[in-house]
């Protein structure tokens, strides 16, 4: 049912001769449990359950793997319906009766990032909005069964918002409407490499959720070899961009930045990176990358030392820039995006390998 807003649910329910008045209460149900309903709280008329289970089939995505980590992260591989696959993650907050979820918004990607696993499997198709609102709601289930609330979404898993925003923001409405999956605007966020024209469309939108720029270096120069799209708009373009969305919206920017050693790490770049932000209200997140292997050039990334870390995060501060180091989860499992699927497809038609993969899967659930 993932697939519906409550229009389209009220008249596939209309056309099959009931009350299209039925839709609201049953998709509120679904999606409260986490993709089950709850039948018999619902009184449903004789007969609906049994249209709806027969003629609409499997959900969106079924999970093909799960990992879990030491810190309570799940991280599933979904299986769509035409086969491939996309990762959705569930965090533990650091209060108990929380947890937070990452969501995909294409199959692969297309943008390039030198360091990211997931560009290695190159850009396959966009997901539709059902496909999206469907790891919300296996990571809702995965909440559910660890005794928290899925809190907040980041669309910040495989591929580029920016790039299939329309869908984006549907499933966005879904996921936050209250007459759905009610988890409001404000706990929302939308992140992107930096693609401007999206940007801006997200601020014009009305939806008033919060935007994160992956920006990963304070220069074109750098950012380019990073993030091939850094060719196509420059550092000063994208922060323009999310000055836009924070004058529409009075949601402040999140700025991500992976420290990597040698690459940009240096206290010049956290000094200029100070300069850029100097006179904007934006709060800066520290990545410690997950080494991932040969990015796309051959290059194997490293994350920063600890003793550069802390360098660049003093200097940030110390100009007056809000930053901290955003802490990292599931580094016992294949934490980066991207790993997880890449992974299990290495692993297809090696029965070996997949047997050890389920044994691994299976005693981290117990």
């Amino acid at each position: 049912m993932s697939d519906f807003s409550i229009e389209g649910f009220e008249a596939l329910i209309a056309s099959w001769g009931f009350k299209p008045s039925h839709a609201a209460r049953l998709l509120a149900s679904y999606y409260e449990g986490g993709g089950a309903a709850d039948w018999d709280a619902l009184a449903l008329p004789a007969g609906l359950r049994g249209r709806i289970e027969s003629e609409l089939g499997a959900e969106a995505g079924e999970v093909a793997a799960r990992q879990e980590a030491d810190d309570g992260t799940v991280k599933l591989l979904l299986r769509l319906r035409d086969g491939r696959t996309v990762e959705a993650v569930m965090m533990p907050d650091f209060r108990g009766e929380r947890a937070a979820g990452c969501i995909s918004s294409q199959v692969g990607c297309a943008m390039g990032c030198d360091f990211c696993a997931t560009t290695r499997t190159g850009f396959e198709r966009n997901l539709d909005e059902g496909e999206m609102v469907a790891q919300f709601l296996a990571l809702r289930r995965e909440a559910l069964a660890a005794k928290r609330r899925l809190h907040t979404v980041v669309f910040m898993g495989m591929g580029e918002p920016m790039l299939n925003l329309d869908a984006v923001l549907e499933a966005v409405r879904r996921i936050a409407d209250n007459r759905l999956g009610r988890l409001g605007w404000r706990q929302v966020t939308v992140s992107t490499v930096g693609i401007v024209p999206g940007m801006r469309r997200l601020a014009e939108s009305g939806l008033n959720v919060h935007l994160a720029v992956s920006l990963h270096a304070p220069d074109d120069e750098t950012r380019s070899m990073l993030l091939p799209q850094g060719k196509r708009f420059r550092v000063e373009e994208i922060l323009a961009a999310a000055d836009a969305h924070q004058a529409r919206t009075g949601r402040i920017p999140i700025i991500q930045y992976c420290l990597l050693r040698g690459v940009n790490d240096s206290p010049a770049q956290a000094e200029r990176l100070a300069d850029l932000l100097e006179g904007r209200r934006m709060h800066v997140n520290l990545l410690r990358y997950n080494p991932t292997g040969a990015g796309l050039s051959g290059r194997a990334y490293e994350p920063s030392p600890d003793e550069a870390a802390a360098a660049f995060l003093a200097a940030l501060r110390g100009r007056g820039v809000v930053a901290h180091f955003r802490k990292p989860r599931g580094r016992d499992i294949d934490a980066a995006c991207g790993q997880l699927r890449e992974r299990a497809e290495e692993s297809e038609g090696d029965p070996i390998a997949g047997a050890d993969e389920a044994r691994k899967t299976n005693a981290r659930r117990e």
